[in-house]
């Protein structure tokens, strides 16, 4: 027939494997073309057949269409699915959450763009607790007479919980102080009877709690073991452990010091799993002072802090403690000079710091993000180096660094004056959200989601 084209329809040469003789098409009844039935009459060439040439004779046809018509009701079944993701519909739905459950956070929003049935599913609340969540924001402290406690979302969005816990204060506690946070579970220090501070010494009226404010589940520990004479406690010197990739199971360190010289000599481990305490020596010949009211992050299975070595003033190293509370590593801090910054992002620990000049004179415009290369190394290498100077021209404030990001290269700022949270994109040089906070902030803690509903060791409360 040759080609013949038209301005709406492209019609193609169709070259049949034997003559069709009518008692054939008789017997067929008719002739199954794509989606197109012809009847007994002959066929009209005039028309579009673009789907004919696939099929070497009508019983492969049959096959074809019975093929095509059962995968079209499976992508019908899901709006926005490409037909060439066929493949990936035949996934049940327990599946996907189980591949998607295995991923980082960051990686999960991207896949929200695959398909519209992936974006439902990953939407979907009743699907929460099975995967990954992103930094949500942060929880702070203000003191007016007691600790107030707010929340500054880095969404610019509502904040996930009511951060006054109003089913445990003033119910059942007088007060409460934030101490850590880790994997969506958060670590308090409380009291029934007075006014709670981190600073002070062991007293037998606190107490820590462990809550998991996206499910409002909560427990309350036990009293630790008697501190030895010539030692003592500060209870803001603690630490919370935990990793529900791992574990349900959560672990409290709370390290110990000697009266006299003030550096480390055990800690007081608290283990969901067996709902003790147990005392462990830090095992650590170097005598070091941990930083008053510093910040630890747990990663990898280690408890890392930072302190300073006796008798050497401008040192600082970060110690790696093991679950069985031993000294595992002892690193040096870059420059050694001034005291910066500790996160976990993307499964390795960073370290933010002001930079110096070559006088060794602090550059507050200018901020450094360092590495820990990996789980058994003890070296520290530079991964960014950015300046500040756009963000403090713009504002007229100085800042320092209380936050890095789990899933990325930002870290957060607060100005000195306490009253402005801002995110920094050290990777690209950006500045990202601009956040007002309230008056006189204390103790950031950066807090992600946690929607399952075990708290290992909790009594249903």
């Amino acid at each position: 027939l040759g080609e013949k084209k038209s301005s709406a329809f492209t019609f193609a040469r169709v070259d049949f494997p034997e003559p069709l003789s009518s008692e054939k098409l008789g017997a067929a009844g008719c002739i199954s073309v794509g989606r197109r039935r012809l009847n007994q009459d002959p066929p009209d060439l005039t028309c579009p057949l673009p789907r004919l040439s696939r099929f070497r004779s009508m019983e492969e046809a049959d096959k074809g269409e019975v093929f095509e018509r059962n995968n079209k009701s499976r992508l019908d079944s899901h709006p926005g699915t490409p037909a060439g993701t066929a493949t990936a519909c035949r996934l049940t739905d327990d599946l996907i959450l189980e591949i998607l459950s295995r991923i980082p956070a960051r990686s999960l929003h991207r896949f929200k763009c695959v398909s519209v049935r992936w974006r439902d599913l990953i939407a979907d609340p009743a699907n929460r607790k099975k995967l990954p969540q992103t930094l949500a924001g942060f929880l702070y402290t203000t003191t007016a007479g007691r600790n107030r406690h707010h929340f500054a979302s880095v969404s610019c969005g509502a904040a996930p919980f009511d951060p006054s816990l109003p089913y445990l204060q003033p119910s059942k506690y007088k007060d409460m102080a934030q101490v850590d946070s880790c994997n969506g579970l958060l670590l308090y220090l409380s009291s029934s009877k007075n006014m709670v501070n981190p600073w002070a010494l062991e007293e037998d009226d606190f107490r820590f709690v462990v809550c998991n404010p996206a499910t409002g589940r909560w427990v309350e520990l036990p009293p630790q073991p008697q501190a030895p004479a010539d030692r003592f406690r500060y209870n803001c010197m603690a630490g919370l452990a935990f990793d529900p990739a791992v574990s349900s199971h959560f672990h409290v360190f709370c390290f110990e010091e000697t009266t006299v010289e003030t550096y480390m000599t055990g800690v007081n481990i608290y283990s969901s799993r067996t709902g003790a305490w147990s005392r462990r020596d830090g095992g650590i010949v170097e005598k070091v002072a941990l930083f008053f009211y510093s910040k630890g992050v747990f990663l990898g299975g280690m408890m890392y802090v930072i302190g300073n070595p006796k008798g050497i003033s401008n040192e600082h190293v970060l110690l790696g403690i093991d679950m069985q509370g031993k000294v595992r590593k002892t690193i040096p801090m870059p420059y050694g000079r001034r005291f910066g910054t500790i996160g976990s992002s993307q499964g390795c620990l960073l370290y933010a710091v002001s930079s110096v000049d070559d006088n060794n004179k602090i550059l507050v415009s200018e901020i450094e993000l360092w590495c820990l290369k990996d789980c058994d190394s003890k070296e520290m290498v530079l991964k960014h180096t950015a300046s500040i100077d756009e963000l403090m021209s713009m504002t007229g404030e100085k800042y320092r660094v209380v936050g890095i990001h789990p899933d990325c290269d930002t870290i957060f700022l607060v100005s000195h004056g306490g009253d402005t949270l801002v995110a920094y994109d050290m990777q690209h040089q950006k500045v990202g959200c601009i956040i007002n906070l309230e008056k006189n902030t204390q103790r950031f803690l950066p807090y992600v989601p946690l929607f399952s509903e075990s708290l290992a060791d909790g009594d249903g409360r």
